[in-house]
This record gives C-alpha cells, sequence and structure tokens, in this order.
C-alpha cells in the first residue's frame, strides 16, 4: 500500500506533521522531489525539528527512510541536518540515499544567488539554495549522479566538460570568479564518503517492500500551486509537487498510490513572489502570522515573513483536483480562533466576471477575491479531540471548507502537536 501527503496550496500547509503522524503505521518514508529548499516542522518528544532533505519519519527506529532519484540532494545540508538530530538524543535513522539521485552543487548555490540578484526587482522570491539550476542541469544531462561519486575517471571527465560552461556565464554575465576543478573535485571526494553509509540501489528495495506488502509513504515537498506545470508558473518551484510525480520520484509503479491526503491550511500563507489573490496587508497579516502554529508564520527554512491572507476555496478546490485527493487533512485551525468574523474567498472576480475555477497565471493576476464571511467561534479549541466537541461556528466552517473543495475533510489539526489532531 503506497500512500502519498501531498500540499494543496503554497506549501507550509502543516504536511510535516501529518507525515510524522501517518509514519508511525509505516514502514517506508520517502522523500521523492525538492531539496533543501523547503523545510517540513515537527514537534515531538525530542524537540522541535525543521526537517529539509530527511524524510519525516527519521523519528522512529522501525522506519526506513528513504531520499529518493527526484531529490535534488545537497549532501552538506543533509550532513548538519543528520547532526542536529543525534545532538538532540534521536537514535541514528534508518536511511538510504538512492545512487540515482543527483547532487546540488557548490556552483548551483552560486548561479540561484547571482541570478536573482540580476533580476533585481523582477526576481522569482528564491530560497536561493540551488535548486532551479540543479534541475536545469539535470534536464540538460550535465547533473552529478550519487553513483558518479564512486568513479574517479567519471567525476573528472565530467567536471572537463562542465566547467567551460560555466564559467563563461560567470566571467561574462555575472562578473564573478571562475571555478577551480581541483576544489570542486575535493568537495565531491568528501562528500561520497560522508554518504557512503546511506548509498544503495532503493528501486530495487522499493520493489521488494511492495511484493511484500509493506506500507510506504510518500513525503511531499511545498505544494500543488508551486508545481511548474499546473502552479502558478514562473513563481514556481522546479520539480513536480504533484502526487502522480511521486511513482517516478520514488521508483515506484504507475498506479501503486491508492490514497492521497491533500494537507490544506484553514488560512492561506505563502513564501516567494507571485499572485495570491486571498492576501491581506498591515497589521491584520501581522496578527494572523503572529498566532500561526507555535512560533508564526516564517519559512522554515529562510526564516522569511509568510505572506497572509484568508483561506482560498477557488485555489485550494484546483490544487485537491490536480493532487488526485482522496482525503484532506484540515490544519491549524486553531489559529482563527481570535476572529469575530472569518472571511473567506469563495470567488474571483476577473474583467467583471466571478470566476471559481482557477485560471492561468496571466488571468490569476487581474483576480480579485470574492469573499464570504463566517462566524468566528472566540473560544480556545487546543486540546478538543472530538469533532463533536468542537464549538458549532468550528464545525460549520470546517464543512464549509468540505463543501467547497469537494473532498472529505478527514483530518483535523487543532494545534502543532502531534497528538493535537480530531480524525472525523
Amino acid at each position: 500500500m503506497v500512500k502519498a501527503i501531498v500540499g494543496a496550496n503554497w506549501g507550509d500547509e502543516g504536511k510535516g506533521k501529518l507525515t510524522d503522524l501517518f509514519a508511525e503505521t509505516s514502514d517506508v518514508v520517502i522523500r521523492f522531489q525538492g531539496g533543501a529548499n523547503a523545510g517540513h516542522t515537527i514537534i515531538n518528544p525530542y524537540g522541535k525539528f525543521a526537517l529539509h532533505q530527511l524524510p519525516s519519519g527519521v523519528f522512529y527506529p522501525h522506519i526506513t527512510n528513504i531520499i529518493a532519484n527526484g531529490v535534488a540532494l545537497n549532501i552538506p545540508a543533509l550532513q548538519k541536518e543528520i547532526d542536529a538530530l543525534l545532538s538532540a538524543g534521536v537514535p541514528r535513522p534508518r536511511l538510504l540515499i538512492s545512487d540515482r539521485t543527483q547532487i546540488v552543487m557548490p556552483y548551483h548555490i552560486l548561479f540561484d544567488q547571482v541570478e536573482e540578484a540580476r533580476l533585481s526587482e523582477r526576481q522569482y522570491g528564491s530560497t536561493k539554495s540551488g535548486i532551479a539550476p540543479f534541475y536545469a542541469d539535470k534536464f540538460a544531462k550535465i547533473g552529478f549522479q550519487v553513483s558518479e561519486l564512486y568513479d574517479d575517471g567519471v567525476l573528472a571527465a565530467k567536471l572537463e566538460q562542465v566547467l567551460p560552461l560555466k564559467n563563461t556565464l560567470l566571467r561574462h554575465l555575472y562578473h564573478q570568479p571562475e571555478l577551480k576543478a581541483g576544489e570542486l573535485l575535493s568537495d565531491l571526494l568528501a562528500w561520497r564518503e560522508a554518504i557512503r553509509p546511506y548509498v544503495a540501489d532503493t528501486f530495487a528495495f522499493l520493489s521488494q517492500a511492495q511484493r511484500k506488502g509493506k506500507k510506504i509513504l510518500l513525503e511531499g515537498q511545498l505544494g500543488a500551486l508551486k508545481d511548474p506545470d499546473f502552479g502558478i508558473y514562473p513563481y514556481v518551484t522546479s520539480s513536480s509537487t504533484l502526487a502522480g510525480y511521486g511513482s517516478v520520484g520514488a521508483g515506484l509503479a504507475p498506479g501503486s498510490i491508492t490514497e492521497i491526503v491533500a494537507v490544506v491550511k484553514a488560512y492561506s500563507s505563502a513564501v516567494g513572489a507571485g499572485a495570491f489573490v486571498s492576501e491581506i496587508f498591515g497589521d491584520q497579516a501581522h496578527e494572523l502570522r503572529q498566532r500561526g502554529g507555535d512560533a508564526g508564520e516564517y519559512g522554515a527554512t529562510t526564516g522569511r515573513p509568510r505572506r497572509m491572507g484568508w483561506f482560498d476555496a477557488v485555489a485550494t478546490r484546483y490544487g485537491c483536483h490536480v493532487q488526485g485527493a482522496t482525503a484532506v487533512a484540515l490544519t491549524a485551525i486553531d489559529v482563527l480562533s481570535y476572529l469575530d468574523v472569518i472571511p473567506v474567498c469563495v470567488g474571483y472576480e476577473i474583467e467583471g466576471q466571478v470566476v471559481r475555477d482557477f485560471p492561468v497565471t496571466t488571468r490569476l493576476n487581474k483576480a480579485r477575491p470574492v469573499l464570504e464571511m463566517l462566524p468566528g467561534w472566540k473560544t480556545d479549541i487546543r486540546g478538543i479531540r472530538e469533532f463533536g466537541h468542537l464549538p458549532a461556528e468550528a464545525q460549520a466552517y470546517v464543512r464549509f471548507v468540505e463543501r467547497e473543495i469537494g473532498v472529505p475533510v478527514s483530518y483535523v489539526s487543532n494545534g502543532p502537536r502531534r497528538d493535537e489532531i480530531i480524525l472525523r
């Protein structure tokens, strides 16, 4: 059985907590796309953690955690993550890294930084983690695969092939010092020793796991609206954020994913540039941001304050649809408890016409929110474990969301901790 947990919005929906919750009854947890450019925040008895590349099953000794072939592997960042877990008393995780995974090179991060600087006010809001240059190289067939780390001849030949391209850009477009093959080779040789204990043929491992009927959990990064095909292009990430990509990014048979849980936040938040129709500003946004979670709404990777908005039924319905959601987990509903009235975006007005279908970016940029006001409940709901014990207004809010998106809301999260959840 393969279950996928993915985001229906812009990311930051609370997927880490849900993955942590579902991991307890899983045998394998897989990161299948993205890199160190986003994080999942998890609060458990060991403490509070922001995982970036490690799958969220690393806190359970019975789980095999896989960094799969679709991931952009930043090896120094991964070392820091593992060290942070060990220093907090977490047992060393059972971790496998696919030998087909490709590596974020130091120049990928450099190019990400200098290109955003060159774009100035036209930049895409990158986390500057090297993700776009990494995936560009992967599909241009000049990336470095983990398996290649263990062949000195291949490494030397590929550096000789790639560096003239990179140095031409650095010298003539970005006016930066050129890269040196010796320094890069030294980094690669050190990295291969750091990850050697974890490297494996994860395709073969997963084929065997499926034959044995193991429970497999796919963990998505970011959300549907950051997908390069179906998101708010070009203000998107550079790998597919959709559950459908999970079979490719992890190495599983198409059709093997039988359950897709789309994580949806009870309000909206986003990091980075691009259209954000239900966005709010000023004191209103600041208060919602400060109340969001234990540490407020700030990026787990960058620390940047997130852009805030009301729940967007148009975007969320679309996000659930493109994810193929079979169930929804609605998170952070407790954050809204301070409001007398809760605005919800139920449509977009574009050039005088109200639409309910999520449009392409050129039309999205012209959209204005159509808001409906729902009554608030004005009481703290953290700690409640039965749906029927929620205030009537909170129950009505959940049912309203469910009707709008057309997918069952099977889980309601009313706090950041693992046990603060209601099963419906």
